[in-house]
């Protein structure tokens, strides 16, 4: 594996990485009903794996004209990493709404219950 292999898949391995920490503390902020905090978590997650898609990207086109060494373990786990993280953001984007919505109807009620 060459030395650009390795660095890019690290770069990756390591984007995500900040990403997975970030929606992590969005789900703590989720927690404690401070959906503005999660939100800003979200989109800080958004961009690190933003970046990391895009390094991966360069990747993939470099070797599909021809440029790249080939297979590399360490770049697939990479890949996969990414994936699975941004399955990871996906999810908790989609529950942030469920529990800020479901926060908005719990307040609606106490105010009309209250």
């Amino acid at each position: 594996m060459d030395e650009k292999t390795t660095e890019s898949s690290m770069k990756i391995i390591i984007e995500a990485g900040d990403a997975r920490l970030l929606i992590f503390e969005a789900m703590n902020a989720m927690a404690e009903s401070d959906f503005a905090q999660a939100g800003e978590k979200l989109k800080q997650a958004q961009e690190k794996m933003t970046t990391a898609h895009q390094i991966q990207t360069d990747r993939i086109q470099e070797e599909a004209a021809g440029k790249g060494p080939g297979y590399s373990l360490l770049f697939t786990h990479a890949q996969d990493t990414l994936m699975t993280i941004y399955s990871e953001l996906n999810i908790t984007k989609k529950l942030l709404k469920v529990f800020a919505k479901l926060d908005e109807r719990v307040a609606t009620l106490e105010r009309r219950h209250g």
